[in-house]
């Protein structure tokens, strides 16, 4: 007779205790493993993982790879029956893990976290040559990607130096406050996307939409701190939100689909939890009321603008282009953070994209994850997520791929001469093509892109001459 499984509550309890997520409610539905875009790379499932916790097996939840490995795509906590944080217990997990000196079962994720918390700390915001300086010493890996490494710099979409900032001490209201909005652009939008902040500024421009920039703002922290300190991962976020409703806006709009998250993520958690609130309005010297509304940049044009008035306002019609929206993982989910409609088919984007004159094509990637999180990590990860929506977009007829994330971005355009892929098919930011058909295509900075989308649109009659957009973009 086989020997009964002896089951151990301590690890549930101790999730619990810091995630308040209650493992036992998990029934085995096996929705989180078979909705998993990175399920392939695991050495145990999502759902064995769980069903590991609920007996304390501590040799297989935290000597696993997967929760290292987990890309942080919300799918599983969006889609799960019981309305488990499941991305937050693999995320507690690797925290446990080192919390009792384990060694991380993939090194390479706990050097970025480590790393990406440490130059944010030295400038306030992320350093992308720093950070990979850092990556590439400490896991022996010099030589890789080193030709993306150069095509970026190539294209002067990394900064050679830091651009140091800490929050200001006394935050004063900014002059006309109470009619723009808050335009946090983060730290993606400043070096390695800056045609999504050139294109963007000239999009809202072009339909009166007033911006300002307040000052002093640090980085969200991105994945790596609320994976690796949750504390952080609260506090930078907040540090933001408080000097916005300081400086005397209602409404912030963040282009930056990683940065949206973890602001709707900042402002959820401390909803929800009047002691974390009190901890953080002390760590951050300033008890925030929580008066600002976070929006992504689609939203904030469909909410100020409308489709009526872009229609109206365009020059240069996106017509016969076939485009495909990817809106990636983090606009849309976990929908009770975002506050998504549609977290698994959001049309937002389609929207403003029609109104501009383009033809866009329906497909079920949406919200498929690229793999973001381990760009520097796993890039064989992202080569094979990326390059699956990549033919998928050409399968459905596309002639290009519209996103509205620096991540999403970087993996699907900068990323695919590595593919080796028949043919390149043009990844551009959304603002890119509103520019365009808005009569400004001079601020789309097409120049900066890695596959040249000027040659499509020309052949589409949505351009007549090939972008001069000097080297070194200036916001305007």
């Amino acid at each position: 007779m086989n020997e009964a499984t002896p089951i151990n509550s301590e690890l549930a309890r101790r999730v619990h205790d810091e995630t308040e997520q209650n493992v036992y409610l998990c029934y085995q539905c096996v929705k989180c493993t078979s909705g998993c875009p990175v399920a392939e790379f695991f050495d145990w499932q999502p759902n064995q993982i769980m069903r590991a916790v609920q007996l304390g097996q501590e040799d297989i939840a935290l000597h696993s790879q997967t929760p290292w490995l987990c890309a942080s795509c919300q799918t599983c906590t969006t889609r799960c029956p019981q309305g488990l944080d499941i991305t937050a217990i693999m995320e507690f997990l690797t925290r446990e893990a080192k919390a009792r000196h384990l060694k991380p079962q993939v090194p390479a994720v706990n050097i970025f976290n480590e790393a990406f918390l440490r130059e944010v700390k030295l400038w306030g915001r992320a350093y992308e040559l720093g950070l990979m300086a850092e990556m590439k010493l400490r896991t022996h890996n010099l030589m890789g990607d080193m030709d993306l490494g150069l095509k970026m710099l190539k294209k002067h979409k990394m900064p050679f130096l830091p651009h140091p900032t800490r929050p200001p001490h006394n935050v004063k209201p900014i002059s006309g406050a109470a009619t723009a909005v808050a335009y946090y652009p983060g730290c993606s939008l400043h070096s390695t996307a800056t045609e999504f902040n050139v294109s963007t500024q000239a999009v809202c421009a072009a339909l009166n939409l007033k911006l300002i920039e307040p000052r002093g703002w640090i980085c969200c922290g991105s994945s790596a701190a609320h994976r690796a300190d949750p504390d952080e991962g609260l506090r930078l976020p907040l540090e933001n939100l408080a000097i916005i409703e300081q400086s005397g806006f209602d409404e912030v709009t963040m282009p930056c689909a990683a940065c949206f998250n973890r602001h709707k993520a900042a402002q959820h958690e401390i909803r929800h939890d009047e002691q974390r609130k009190s901890k953080m309005d002390q760590a951050i010297g300033y008890e925030y009321r929580d008066t600002v509304k976070v929006t992504t940049l689609i939203e904030a044009l469909l909410k100020h603008s409308g489709t009526d008035k872009i229609a109206e306002k365009v020059k240069q019609p996106l017509k016969g282009l076939r485009v495909v929206c990817y809106y990636g993982c983090l606009l849309t989910r976990p929908p009770q953070v975002t506050e998504a409609p549609h977290p698994e088919n959001p049309t937002d984007m389609d929207q403003l994209l029609r109104a501009a004159g383009a033809e866009v094509i329906d497909w079920s990637y949406k919200t498929q994850c690229c793999g973001a999180a381990h760009s520097l990590t796993r890039p064989d990860i992202v080569l094979k997520l990326s390059s699956e929506l990549i033919k998928h977009a050409r399968a459905a007829g596309a002639d290009a791929i519209a996103v509205a994330c620096p991540l999403c971005h970087t993996n699907l355009d900068a990323r695919q001469f590595q593919m080796k892929l028949p043919e390149p098919l043009p990844v551009l930011y959304f603002t890119q093509l509103l520019a365009i058909a808005l009569g400004v295509p001079e601020k789309a900075a097409l120049g900066k892109n890695l596959i040249d989308p000027q040659p499509v649109l020309r052949d589409k009659g949505v351009l007549d001459v090939y972008d001069r957009t000097p080297r070194s973009t200036k916001t305007p």
